[in-house]
């Protein structure tokens, strides 16, 4: 049935157009809700709105049609709240790729949820997005509920989204402009079943751009947290991502220094291989808290790649703990 829909509204031309409505992608999706087929759309012309669900109720029978509402940006003096459900929503980011921010934001959520907090973990980084693999989800994909909302999946106490459970294998490259990634990151926001959030953590791709922006005008951020190596390029950029928030006035919980030292498990000597005490002048330096180190470990990587948060399952739990405590007294969270 929603087949043959499909077909009848590629008859339809969008107008003033030579092409269909579904060639446009004026249709967002047809699924079956019930006994009926729902038509959503997605146009943002007004004009063209009407004549379009005019035809599709004259030449489909009972078909229900709903419209995708276009997004209304907030600004970052006065945010949209698109996830009301969060008391506190942090965002994790940093200047550069490869620094560990995506293993930092998983395990910060689940030591969140180790203290008895109620946490989602959104994966924004819609072009590489690592945190199914890292918290054992990568074989799931996209659900929907009764309720026409998106059901997050569920592992070690916290709930997780990301545009990875969406391809249709792990290796389907996200071809995206930036538009589309915001309209996919605020639907995330919108039409996921989160439930009652204590904290919505946000795993953000590095760097200072749309994404970063756009979270900003449409949340009411309680913190960014930044991750750094000590290596001198990665602090460089991270600068960056510092006056991105002070800039538009987001609060900063703090710096996180990670690949700090390697200790070698034969001889037990420190060695720091990308250099020393970068993330602790860092934070000086812009007057912004130091929340701690994390070395750089062999069975964090393994951990981390078999979907087993070294947090949860091997024994870096004080380490995580100490510095979401040190974030919590940050932004005033009782521990």
């Amino acid at each position: 049935m929603v087949k043959e829909v499909i077909e009848k509204l590629k008859e339809i031309k969008y107008p003033n157009l030579d092409k269909n409505i579904v060639e446009v992608k004026a249709v967002e999706s047809v699924f079956k809700e019930g006994d009926k087929i729902v038509v959503k759309l997605n146009v943002a012309n007004s004009n063209a709105l009407p004549l379009i669900e005019k035809e599709i109720k004259k030449r489909i029978k009972g078909v229900e049609v709903r419209v995708r509402k276009p997004i209304t940006y907030g600004s970052t003096q006065n945010p949209n709240n698109r996830a009301p459900y969060a008391k506190h929503i942090l965002a994790v980011t940093s200047g550069k790729g490869g620094v560990g921010k995506s293993t930092v934001s998983t395990n910060l959520a689940i030591a969140l949820a180790q203290r008895g907090y109620k946490v989602g973990l959104l994966d924004a980084d819609v072009y590489g997005p690592d945190i199914p693999r890292m918290v054992g989800v990568e074989g799931e994909r996209l659900r929907w509920g009764e309720n026409n909302k998106i059901i997050p999946s569920e592992n070690f106490g916290i709930k997780i989204m990301s545009v990875g459970l969406t391809t249709p294998t792990p290796d389907t490259p996200l071809v995206w402009r930036s538009s589309v990634a915001v309209s996919a990151l605020i639907q995330f926001l919108e039409d996921v079943d989160w439930g009652e959030l204590d904290f919505l953590v946000i795993d953000m791709p590095p760097g200072t751009g749309d994404v970063q922006l756009t979270m900003a005008q449409e949340l009411p951020l309680t913190a960014g947290v930044l991750v750094t190596t000590p290596q001198k390029v990665a602090l460089d950029d991270v600068s960056r991502a510092v006056m991105m928030f002070k800039d538009i006035g987001v609060p900063i919980g703090g710096v996180i220094e990670n690949m700090s030292y390697f200790i070698a498990p034969d001889t037990k000597k420190k060695y720091e291989i990308f250099g020393s005490g970068g993330g602790e002048l860092l934070a000086k330096h812009y007057q912004i808290p130091f929340l701690g180190k994390i070395p750089l470990e062999m069975q964090i990587r393994e951990l981390s790649d078999q979907g087993k948060p070294p947090v949860a399952l091997g024994g870096y739990k004080e380490l995580y703990q100490q510095i979401v405590g040190k974030l919590l007294k940050e932004i005033k969270v009782s521990a």
